[in-house]
């Protein structure tokens, strides 16, 4: 008996460790490519890491919905590089919490809340799928939070 228990345990931990390690990459995925690559004007290479080539931004224009590509989006990135190199000042620069993330396998979502100079600016839903590289995010949709 002692060994059944201690054995179920064993697994409950693993799965709770394997899920734990997971949140863990899939925040630092996003950190990395996406709040200090493509908002913070980060490096190009670290932004293609951290995304699938098919990724697509998905938006709503007049209530059309738009899809970017995020080869379109990195090229936008490199053009505002190109402008202006220097890293945002402390105030302009962009930072993320994360208040929910589920994964079911080999697939997540991740709601990200953007802030700049402690305004909430945007609120994003990121798609992510676990791939054998590591975790990529496929798609994004957001809104954005009005000025105050």
């Amino acid at each position: 008996m002692k060994t059944l228990i201690t054995g179920i345990l064993a697994v409950l931990f693993a799965g709770g460790f394997a899920f734990g390690q997971d949140e863990e990459a899939i925040k630092k995925v996003i950190q990395i490519s996406y709040v200090d690559g493509l908002q913070n004007k980060g490096k190009s290479e670290d932004i293609e890491k951290g995304f699938h080539p098919g990724f697509e931004l998905l938006g709503i224009n007049e209530g059309q919905l738009t899809k970017w590509p995020i080869y379109s989006w990195i090229e936008y990135h490199e053009k505002k590089l190109a402008k202006d190199p220097s890293p945002p000042a402390d105030n302009e620069k962009v930072t993320a919490k994360f208040p929910m993330i589920d994964i079911t396998g080999d697939a997540a979502v991740v709601k990200v809340e953007l802030y700049k100079d402690k305004n909430l600016i945007f609120t994003d839903y990121l798609s992510l799928y676990k791939f054998e590289e590591g975790w990529k995010i496929v798609s994004k949709i957001y809104f954005r939070h009005e000025k105050k």
